[in-house]
């Protein structure tokens, strides 16, 4: 889909439909709402008298114009109160409406700038929550259906604004929804992918053309490699299965002149059937996604390469898949990560953490600090918090105070759990240095526990994805399968301290 911003009157753009809004309770529109309504002799108006328009948070109602003005269809959609208004409702607002005009076959659509002028949102930013809503909310994964799709996709994306002084502030906001709404949708591509089409080698590929397009330095740790790094536990997941694991490595160099290097890391559990400590089979299917947060690393690279901050950024995803085999990893084992600490296999179904500890050892090695990882490391964490926000963990409140501002600017919910050195006894091993398990009680603690333990006094953020990664049905600018979540806010993160 083109997005272009352009000056002038919404009314006199020659499209399928456009896109206007009104806020709840209001009985007459204003702005560029009330232009249309006007141009309409009173339609809106007459449908908010009549009940039909009641300007509720997602309503969508179509009105056919029938050559009273240039566009074919006007479509209002509710914004809700208007004190309650944010960016994020502007995003769900938008999807829902393109998805609307997109079933009834519009292909060419333009839309004011919702929450611009009244709504007292700042132009660039209402520009980028349009933009991120009508890409995200539009996103379909149909690379391995053969049947056509009973819909036309939506072409093109105006947004219209009678004052040309106005237009650069759109046009960046523009310039960067599109940069951060592709790249999540590039998350959610590689998310949705079957695994027998994301292997690790794969997801190294995709990494690959991820550095070719956007200059970035691109390296990958083989088997042997790993070896000569004592990556242990890594290696340990990753003897179960036929496909060789692989340690991929993009670097971005925004700040010539600094050689520190902010590090996001990736779990890249490219299928996850449990290993020996296998899952039950229904569901399963849904293991395709345990790289999820590799994926969200990965397009984070995305944007930032696309937008330029000043800034040095490290990504590091250690890839593998975990299955059961005569060679695999079993209960019961004892591994040596990287460094040297010796882990107690008590589940190999807690795999995610092991690669990450290897991960997390080789971040501190090159030095990169601080650290974020990004996991869908627990289902522990998915019953704590559901699907409605990801898990938060930290030996640093301050940076995490920045990512959730991070997570909050994109509509991205992340909550603080704790971190008490309690929980840490149910780590202990009676064998080695620590096991790899706790009890079932406050599993997405002790597994963040666990990393803490590699990522030492580095200032460092744990965010578990397992709840929020993906989504069981179209809400917003979400729609089914894979969110990308965690790529808005991590772009929005790096960005916030490249300015600093």
């Amino acid at each position: 889909m083109e997005i272009k911003v352009i000056s002038g009157d919404i009314t006199k753009v020659e499209v399928d439909a456009i896109i206007v809004n009104l806020f709840e309770g209001v009985e007459s529109p204003g702005g560029a709402s009330g232009v249309v309504d006007k141009a309409l002799d009173g339609a809106i108006t007459k449908l908010i008298a009549d009940g039909e328009i009641k300007g509720k948070l997602n309503e969508v109602t179509m009105i056919h114009t029938l050559g009273k003005i240039q566009p074919a269809r006007v479509v209002v959609v509710g914004l809700g109160k208007q004190a309650e208004l944010s960016l994020d409702r502007i995003r769900g607002v938008v999807a829902e409406a393109c998805r609307f005009l997109r079933k009834v076959g519009a292909q060419r659509v333009a839309t004011i700038a919702h929450g611009a002028g009244v709504g007292g949102v700042e132009y660039d930013k209402a520009a980028q929550a349009i933009v991120e809503g009508s890409i995200l909310g539009l996103y379909t994964f149909r690379r391995h259906i053969t049947k056509e799709p009973e819909y036309r996709e939506i072409k093109e994306l105006l947004i219209v604004e009678r004052d040309e002084g106005k237009l650069p502030a759109l046009e960046q906001g523009c310039r960067r929804g599109k940069a951060i709404a592709e790249a999540t949708s590039f998350a959610r591509d590689m998310t949705n992918e079957p695994a027998n089409h994301m292997t690790p080698t794969d997801m190294a590929e995709r990494a690959k053309e991820v550095a070719q397009t956007y200059g970035l330095e691109f390296s990958v740790l083989e088997r042997e490699e790993m070896k000569e790094l004592g990556m242990g536990a890594l290696l340990g997941v990753a003897q179960g299965s036929s496909q060789p694991p692989k340690f991929i490595i993009l670097r971005y160099k925004g700040d010539s002149s600094s050689e520190a290097s902010l590090g996001i890391i990736g779990k890249g559990i490219t299928f996850d059937s449990g290993g020996i400590s296998i899952k039950p089979s229904e569901g399963m299917e849904e293991m395709k996604g345990d790289m999820a947060g590799g994926a969200t690393v990965i397009a984070t690279m995305c944007a930032i390469g696309e937008l330029k901050p000043k800034i040095n950024v490290t990504a590091l995803i250690p890839a593998t898949e975990n299955l059961p085999s005569g060679s695999a990893l079993k209960p019961g084992d004892v591994l040596r990560a990287m460094g040297g600490k010796t882990i107690e296999i008590v589940s190999t179904d807690a795999e995610g953490r092991l690669i990450l500890a290897d991960a997390l050892s080789y971040a501190r090695r090159l030095g990169l600090s601080p650290l974020v990882d990004v996991a869908t490391l627990t289902g522990a964490c998915r019953i704590a918090l559901g699907d409605i926000c990801t898990g938060a963990f930290t030996n640093n409140p301050d940076l995490l105070n920045k990512i959730v501002k991070a997570g909050e600017e994109a509509g991205e919910r992340i909550w603080q759990m704790p971190m008490y050195e309690e929980y840490k006894e149910q780590n202990k091993s009676d064998i080695a240095d620590i096991k790899n398990v706790g009890s079932r009680y406050g599993g997405a603690i002790t597994a963040a526990q666990f990393l803490a333990e590699f990522a030492g006094d580095t200032p460092w953020v744990h965010l578990d994805i397992a709840g929020t990664s993906r989504s069981e049905k179209e809400k917003s600018y979400l729609v089914k399968g894979a969110t990308g979540v965690g790529v808005r806010t991590l772009t929005n993160l790096i960005l916030a301290l490249a300015q600093k």
